[in-house]
């Protein structure tokens, strides 16, 4: 089966375009919306995805329609590729049934992991430079002397966890947390 998929950035732009040019191809199936290409959250695309099955295509007009960063479009193209789903993108001249299809999608994979490591990077840098002034970054840790006695107040079973957050200034995700940590404990001591 050929499924296409075709999106415009705002509604008043026009799908006529990619529609004639797809239709020109030839499909089974056709998916489109109007949505910006930086949302992850495109209901058709996820449907389009959702329908292909192994042997089929799925077709669209040019990369840019799929999305926005080449990290989300080898993401999308890889889990196509996972699927045995053949990827053909008109104006880009790329279809991985053909040899130099597949060719360009294996270096397309290769600028990505390239993106992937300089993002890693520029991490890794931002948080020395951090750590070099003194900003350690994350969770602030939870003072143990309030834990402690937000744990006790909890095990009175007097309070709810909202009025122990209050009393203790310790959240919910902390006392829950260490709750689960002293279970855990005692269930390796026994």
């Amino acid at each position: 089966m050929k499924i296409a998929y075709a999106r415009v950035s705002t509604a008043d732009q026009s799908l006529d375009l990619q529609l004639d040019a797809l239709e020109r191809f030839g499909y089974d199936k056709i998916y489109m919306e109007k949505a910006s290409g930086g949302k992850d959250d495109r209901p058709e695309l996820a449907k389009a995805l959702e329908n292909l099955r192994e042997g089929d295509t799925f077709i669209i007009y040019k990369l840019d329609r799929l999305a926005r960063s080449t990290l989300k479009l080898i993401e999308t193209l890889d889990l196509l590729n996972k699927n045995s789903v053949e990827f053909v993108s008109l104006s880009d001249n790329i279809d991985t049934s053909t040899a130099s299809g597949k060719a360009m999608f294996g270096m397309m994979a290769v600028f990505a992991e390239f993106e992937r490591s300089i993002i890693r990077e520029r991490t890794v840098a931002g948080l020395k430079a951090a750590r070099a002034r003194g900003r350690m970054g994350g969770r602030p840790k939870t003072d143990n002397k309030k834990l402690d006695k937000a744990i006790k107040l909890y095990e009175s079973g007097d309070f709810t966890v909202t009025q122990i957050q209050v009393m203790t200034d310790v959240s919910k995700g902390s006392l829950y947390r260490e709750l689960h940590r002293r279970k855990q404990e005692i269930s390796k001591q026994t």
